[in-house]
């Protein structure tokens, strides 16, 4: 019998026992493949939806001022600044519809917007659609004033676009927040509109881009960590199922080796043992952690995103960083084994 059959041999013989050593990876790898996804899918979503806004700048009111609406001084001192161009303004608010605190929002462009069904003009997010039973055609009030509904985003919040010069009249006339493309560098347009405009801030799209990725970052270290320590428990459970088949089998260890198996054979022997449950652990972890990528992407249509969700870094890493981490595992038990006395081993009972 060679190393490899005798390895194959011992998990067969505990198949049970293998079996629930394997749950702990299985549970781990499938954490970790469906939860990085998740972020790594919506980063890029998020990613995506502020490289698609045609501007350099945004203009939004100051932290410190307490409201949405930026004061008519600073919309006109931004709008009156020679280095922009192609100056937009946006109206943001909240206000109840339907007895429902709802946001509404002015679109300028509505490409901005991903419809899933309908045409532009009052679109209503497919949660609100589902909730609140709106169909295109049907009338909704906002602010005492009626709307046809025109379509059906694949937002899941409760948001209404409308297009941005009804809100703006909705509201007041008050603008919330102004975008504009810059003739120099973004960076240096901003600068100056922050020394010489009042209770506004300035952000430009590589700061937008930044701070989505700087929060992806943050997310994935936590769900990394959390993942990662299902995943140790699993690997654990390798460390302690190796030690005990290795006490379990003294006396079958010590015949092996009378009969001219090396230390080093039967190191191999215990750590392909190892490497093999944590090998089928994970591939059958990754494979249920790619479905659970699916039902998410399906149920929040992120479907377009999927390619992102399950990169091969994702997918490759977590195979082998399991079977490494397995095999690492089954070491000492492997070491232990290698060394046991033969005259000792076959007097075990």
């Amino acid at each position: 019998m060679d190393i490899y059959k005798l390895a194959f041999k011992n998990i067969r013989r505990k198949q049970l026992r293998s079996a629930l050593t394997m749950l702990g990876i299985i549970i781990g790898t499938a954490t970790i493949v469906c939860l990085l996804g998740i972020v790594s899918g919506s980063t890029s979503a998020l990613e995506d939806e502020t490289n698609a806004y045609m501007y350099d700048i945004i203009v939004t009111p100051s932290a410190t001022t307490g409201t949405y609406f930026l004061d008519p001084k600073a919309v006109s001192n931004v709008k009156n600044s020679t280095g922009l161009y192609d100056i937009k303004e946006t109206t943001s608010m909240q206000t109840y519809v339907n007895g429902k605190l709802t946001t509404i929002t002015g679109i300028n462009n509505w490409k901005e917007v991903d419809l899933k069904k309908g045409n532009s003009g009052v679109v209503v997010s497919s949660t609100m659609a589902k909730k609140s039973k709106y169909g295109i055609g049907k009338k909704i009030k906002v602010k005492n004033r009626e709307f046809i509904i025109t379509g059906i985003s694949s937002k899941d919040q409760e948001i209404i676009f409308i297009d941005q010069r009804a809100v703006k009249e909705l509201a007041g006339n008050k603008i919330s927040t102004i975008t504009a493309r810059t003739k120099l560098s973004a960076k240096k347009e901003a600068k100056t509109l922050k020394n010489n405009v009042d209770e506004v801030t300035v952000s430009t799209k590589s700061d937008q881009v930044k701070k989505i990725q700087k929060n992806a970052d943050k997310a994935l270290f936590i769900i990394g960590t959390i993942a990662g320590i299902s995943l140790l428990v699993g690997i654990i459970s390798v460390v302690n199922t190796m030690l005990m088949s290795v006490m379990e089998r003294t006396k079958e260890l010590g015949i092996l080796k009378a009969i001219g198996f090396t230390n080093r054979q039967i190191k191999v022997s215990i750590l392909l043992e190892s490497g093999f449950l944590g090998l089928t652990g994970s591939i059958i972890g990754v494979i249920l952690g790619v479905i659970g990528i699916l039902v998410v992407a399906n149920m929040t249509d992120f479907t377009q995103y999927l390619p992102q969700m399950m990169p091969v870094w994702l997918i490759s890493g977590s195979i082998c960083g399991a079977t490494l981490l397995s095999v690492l595992a089954g070491l000492y038990p492997a070491i232990h084994a290698s060394r046991l006395n033969v005259v000792e081993a076959l007097r075990y009972e």
